[in-house]
């Protein structure tokens, strides 16, 4: 399962910023390597996003952005949300 991809989930002005609401990635990397390679991928909208954003890392708040992100695993980018 090493080699399986990453999902990455986009919400609100995430997926305003990349124009989709998922793309795979590949797996062995951290939340800082994944955050550097969409920001070179998707440019300076999105990394307005990913400097305020939340992840969820299989439905978990992602407290240790170096940790090696688990292979298969689906990366939710949540940006904040307005309202109540």
């Amino acid at each position: 399962m090493e080699g399986t991809p990453l999902t990455v989930r986009y919400f609100a002005g995430a997926r305003a910023a990349v124009g989709r609401t998922e793309e795979a990635v590949p797996a062995g990397r951290s939340l800082d390597d994944l955050t550097a390679e969409l920001t070179q991928r998707h440019g300076d909208r999105l990394a307005a996003v990913l400097r305020v954003a939340s992840f969820l890392v299989n439905g978990v708040t992602c407290h240790d952005r170096q940790a090696p992100l688990p292979a298969g695993a689906t990366i939710d980018v949540l940006p904040p949300f307005a309202g109540g």
